[in-house]
């Protein structure tokens, strides 16, 4: 079966993606301080490939908002264009320039 979308690549803290054929990745914050995940996802961000357009934040919402805030809010970069907020509450997508 063919897949109708660009491939994607689902990282876990301190991961950095290999691939420059990604044009998505997915990154989890789940149990990281606001600052250690915010010092995360600055470093993911700047060694992200240009080819790179979206990153999948998975901050989750149950255990708290600090996480969400600081993505949704807080969290600042050259390369991101958007942030959009999807129907899952403990997800937010940044869309790469």
């Amino acid at each position: 079966m063919a897949r109708s979308h660009p491939p994607s690549r689902r990282m876990t803290p301190g991961w950095t993606p290999q691939f420059s054929s990604a044009q998505k990745v997915e990154v989890d914050i789940h149990h990281m301080t606001r600052e250690q995940a915010k010092s995360h996802l600055e470093r993911l961000l700047g060694r992200l490939d240009g080819n790179v357009r979206e990153v999948t934040v998975i901050h989750g919402y149950t255990g708290g908002t600090v996480l969400r805030d600081m993505v949704r809010g807080g969290l600042k970069h050259p390369r991101i264009r958007a942030k959009v907020a999807g129907l899952n509450p403990g997800v937010t997508t940044l869309v790469l320039r």
